[in-house]
């Protein structure tokens, strides 16, 4: 993947991709880790994340992620979703948010050079030839490393380079806390020895009368 540490970089998620796309390869996505990755690589303008939100759900269970976002550096769009019935009877909810990211990406475009796109809709395709007509280096950002891939051959081809999701988990994915070590354990008095909480998986002993 190419970066200059110069240009002005502006990223724009499709969260609902993006959550998508990381789960099918197999790992969480650690959005402080994504933010310090890029901003090691060039001037970060811009850290937008689109989502849609259900407005007649009590509690949603985006807005904990949402809320964080805001807070931490990324500008955060949402929109409401739509919820319908498909024909299997099931509750289904969309929320598109390719207008958003579009008026987004070509209203930023002069203050940019390098714009990165985490998504696939082949509906952003025109988007994409939109911001390098403007002299935007454009990257898209998903993965063909599912089966179906996840990024449509249109933006793959439209995009100046494209980075598959894959090669980006080291850098982004959640950092997992070293195991402690185990204490040796502690003798037991012999006349009644008997499970623990810290043992729970200990081997049942049948106690004296």
């Amino acid at each position: 993947m190419h970066f200059d540490p110069q240009e002005r970089l502006g990223l724009f998620i499709d969260g609902s991709h993006l959550y998508g796309a990381s789960r099918n390869l197999g790992f969480d996505v650690d959005y402080k880790n994504l933010l310090g990755f890029f901003r090691r690589q060039a001037r970060l303008v811009r850290a937008a994340y689109y989502t849609a939100l259900l407005e007649n759900d009590e509690y949603s269970p985006l807005r904990p992620l949402v809320d964080w976002l805001g807070y931490n550096g990324y500008a955060v769009i949402t929109k409401p979703a739509r919820e319908y019935t498909d024909a299997a009877g099931r509750r289904r909810v969309r929320g598109n948010i390719e207008v958003e990211m579009t008026v987004d990406v070509l209203t930023l475009a002069p203050r940019l050079d390098h714009a990165v796109i985490f998504a696939g809709d082949g509906d952003l395709r025109r988007m994409v030839e939109a911001a390098q007509q403007q002299g935007v280096r454009v990257t898209v950002l998903s993965t063909i490393r599912t089966q179906p891939a996840m990024v449509s051959d249109e933006l793959r081809r439209q995009a100046d380079q494209f980075i598959d999701l894959a090669d980006l988990a080291p850098d982004i994915t959640r950092r997992q806390v070293e195991p402690r070590p185990r204490p040796a354990p502690t003798p037991r008095a012999p006349e009644r020895p008997r499970a623990t909480p810290a043992e729970p998986f200990r081997d049942p002993v049948d106690l004296p009368e």
